[in-house]
């Protein structure tokens, strides 16, 4: 399956991990639909990024905590040319335990890494041509299966996206596949973790590279569509131990 001008919808996709994910779809061909929510000036250098490699991308700007904006989302890239794939990247990551985490934090984690991409993969079902297939990848983490005390809301919302992710691989097969993508040590955190920290309990023993989270995405997107219901973990082992 190539991507060659194929559209694909990246949430968040202005600035780390997104930005990575959204030039790796271009530099295999694809067409980007840039979701953005406060990173104007980072979704307008990625366009032009993209735009110098020659295809073709959109920026779309949404506050992901606003469902007026999330239902009109998927409608307005669709404007442009069916949704082949959709990717739900953008995510709140607060290191909350249960004595920090109010209601407001927990509603705030669980709106935006788990309603949203519900939102995002019910609209995208509904707008895919009958005639045509689509792919859903969902950014997950290590913690998803391995939940801890730390990060909270967060690792909760991971949790119930990863039994998401299997539940709509039922729900939309056989014409929509939906795989998950749990990552570990990628970009130092910005909770202010220690790097250092943080590897000495990854078995590979270093940060992945960030190709090597672009070639994993490039699988799901053009790999076997007999592939449905999976998580991958690019976490170097973490979720192990």
């Amino acid at each position: 399956m190539s991507l060659n001008n194929k559209w694909v919808l990246i949430t968040g996709a202005a600035q780390r991990v997104g930005h990575e994910l959204a030039l790796a779809v271009a530099r295999a061909g694809g067409d980007v639909v840039i979701h953005f929510g406060r990173s104007e000036a980072d979704a307008k250098s990625l366009f032009n990024e993209i735009e110098y490699m020659g295809r073709r991308a959109v920026m779309l700007q949404a506050d992901l905590n606003d469902p007026e904006h999330v239902k009109t989302l998927v409608p307005r890239a669709s404007e442009h040319g069916y949704l082949y794939a959709l990717i739900n990247n953008a995510a709140v990551f607060e290191p909350l335990t249960w004595e920090t985490s109010t209601l407001e934090h927990w509603n705030h984690h669980l709106m935006v890494n788990l309603t949203v991409p519900f939102l995002l993969s019910q609209a995208f079902a509904r707008l895919l041509p009958q005639a045509e297939t689509g792919r859903i990848i969902n950014l997950l983490d290590w913690r998803a299966l391995r939940p801890g005390a730390d990060h909270l809301p967060y690792t909760i919302s991971k949790s119930a996206l990863a039994a998401l992710t299997q539940s709509l691989a039922i729900a939309f097969a056989p014409r929509i596949t939906v795989n998950g993508l749990a990552l570990g040590a990628v970009l130092p955190p910005t909770d202010g973790a220690t790097p250092q920290k943080i590897i000495e309990k990854v078995p590979a023993g270093r940060w992945a590279d960030l190709h090597e989270v672009s070639q994993t995405l490039l699988f799901l997107l053009e790999g076997p569509a007999y592939i449905t219901g999976e998580i991958i973990h690019v976490d170097g082992g973490r979720h192990l131990i």
